[in-house]
C-alpha cells in the first residue's frame, strides 16, 4: 500500500479497517445478548434490546466495554485530519467503495479514513478547482463537458468498454467532450449528495479553463438519481450551470426504487415481530441512508428528515421534475429475451424493474414521461453488464453528438 504524504497511508488504512471491524463486533454483541435475554426471560412484547444477569452480564458487558475501550483509543490514535492514500489498484478501490455503499454514512459520522469525500477525477486523480491549476491538470480541455456519475458501491474507474477504454474516453475521441467523473460516498443519502454535487458542478464550470459551449451528465443507476437531486437543489439556489446542461442520461436509474430494497424492509419488519429473532433485524439497520433511499427513489432531503428511515410505509417522496430545458434520456435493461414476459416488466435487470427505469409511474405526477425516442431497453442484459455494452455506448454516442 502506498503511503500518504505524511508518510503512513498504510497505518490510516489499518486504523479505518479496525474501526470499522470493532464497530462490528459490538453489533454483534448487542445482538448475541438480546437473542440470550430474551430465550432466558421470554417477553413477547419487548422492544427494547434485552439485558442478560449475573456472570452471563457480565460477560457481555465486559466485552462491550473492552470493545468500546478500543474503538476510543483508535480513534484517538487515528483523530488527525487526514484521508488513507489506498493505491490506484481497481481492486483496492472496488472494495472501498462496496464498503462505502454498505455503512458509508456511518463511515462519514465517525470520521472514518476509509470515508470517500465527494471530488471530481480523471485518470483515478482529484481535480483541482482553480483556474490555473485546472488548466494544467486538463491540458486538452475543450468546450464540451460530460460528467459521468457512476451508481451504488461502484467507483469513477469502472466506466470500461472492455478493452476499448471507457465511456468517457470514448466520447472524447468520437465528439469531442472532455470527460470529468464524479467520485463519491454512496452510502450517504441521495439528496446529500445532490446538494453536494451541484455546489461541485458549479465550481467545476466556474474554473473551467476554456468557454463551456455545453455540459451533459451521464448517471448511472443511483447515479442518475445524484444527477436529479442536483439539478433540484442548483435551481433552488440560483447556481448557473442548469443553464448550460444540454442532455442528462440515465443508465438503469431506480428513479421510482428497487423492490429489493423494499422487499428488504418487509423482511426486516416481519423479523422484528417476532421476539427470538427481532435482534436480528437489527442488524439489517446497519444499512446506509443511501440503500434506504433507494426503496421508492428519494431525491429531497424532507423524504427522509425527521422520519424513521426503516420504518415500513407509504411513498413519502416530493415531487422532483426532470428539469425543464434539459433533453433527457433512458436506457433501461433486463434479463428477459423478448419483451412481454412478466419478469421482464417486475424484475429487470435482476435490481432495477423496467417501469423504474424508464420513469414510468400509473401516478400521473409522478411519470417522468421521457419520449419514446428517447428511451432504449436493452434485452439479455443485467444491471452492471450494461456498463460494458457496446449497445449502450452505441446509443451515449447517438444522443450526446
Amino acid at each position: 500500500m502506498n503511503a500518504s504524504p505524511d508518510g503512513d497511508g498504510g497505518y490510516d488504512a489499518a486504523i479505518a479497517a479496525a474501526l470499522i471491524a470493532a464497530r462490528g463486533v459490538e453489533q454483534a454483541t448487542e445482538v448475541a445478548e438480546d437473542v440470550h435475554a430474551r430465550i432466558a426471560r421470554p417477553r413477547w412484547r419487548r422492544r427494547e434490546p434485552a439485558r442478560t444477569r449475573g456472570i452471563t452480564g457480565l460477560v457481555y458487558r465486559s466485552i462491550r466495554l473492552f470493545t468500546r475501550g478500543t474503538f476510543g483509543v483508535l480513534r484517538m490514535l487515528g483523530g488527525r485530519e487526514r484521508r488513507v492514500a489506498l493505491t490506484d489498484a481497481r481492486r483496492e478501490a472496488a472494495v472501498r467503495a462496496v464498503v462505502n455503499g454498505v455503512i458509508g454514512d456511518h463511515l462519514a459520522e465517525t470520521g472514518n479514513a476509509l470515508a470517500i469525500p465527494m471530488v471530481l477525477r480523471r485518470g483515478g486523480r482529484v481535480l483541482p478547482l482553480e483556474r490555473d491549476t485546472l488548466a494544467a491538470a486538463v491540458p486538452d480541455a475543450t468546450g464540451r463537458i460530460v460528467v459521468l456519475v457512476h451508481g451504488l458501491c461502484m467507483n469513477d474507474l469502472q466506466w470500461d468498454l472492455r478493452g476499448t477504454g471507457d465511456h468517457g474516453q470514448a466520447l472524447a475521441r468520437d465528439l469531442g467532450y472532455t470527460p470529468v467523473y464524479l467520485h463519491y460516498n454512496t452510502g450517504l443519502h441521495i439528496s446529500r449528495n445532490g446538494r453536494d454535487f451541484a455546489a461541485l458542478l458549479e465550481a467545476l464550470l466556474r474554473a473551467w479553463p476554456v468557454p463551456v459551449e455545453r455540459l451533459a451528465i451521464v448517471g448511472h443507476s443511483m447515479g442518475g438519481m445524484v444527477a436529479r437531486s442536483a439539478c433540484h437543489y442548483a435551481a433552488a439556489v440560483g447556481h448557473r450551470w442548469p443553464a448550460m446542461l444540454r442532455k442528462l442520461v440515465f443508465l438503469a436509474t431506480p428513479h421510482h426504487g428497487s423492490p429489493l430494497e423494499r422487499h428488504g424492509n418487509a423482511f426486516e419488519t416481519a423479523l422484528a415481530a417476532v421476539p427470538y429473532a427481532a435482534p436480528f433485524a437489527r442488524l439489517g439497520r446497519m444499512r446506509s441512508a443511501g440503500i434506504t433511499d433507494l426503496r421508492h427513489g428519494s431525491l429531497l432531503d424532507e423524504d427522509w428528515h425527521g422520519r424513521d428511515r426503516f420504518e415500513r410505509g407509504g411513498d413519502p417522496r416530493g415531487i422532483v421534475p426532470l428539469p425543464a430545458g434539459v433533453e433527457c434520456y433512458a436506457i433501461a435493461a433486463t434479463r428477459g429475451r423478448r419483451p412481454g414476459g412478466f419478469g421482464e416488466r417486475v424484475w429487470g435487470d435482476g435490481l432495477v424493474p423496467l417501469h423504474s427505469a424508464l420513469g414510468e409511474h400509473a401516478e400521473p405526477e409522478r411519470c417522468l414521461a421521457i419520449p419514446p425516442e428517447r428511451r432504449c431497453i436493452l434485452y439479455r442484459t443485467s444491471h452492471f453488464a450494461l456498463l460494458h455494452t457496446p449497445a449502450v455506448y452505441a446509443r451515449l454516442r447517438d444522443w450526446l453528438a
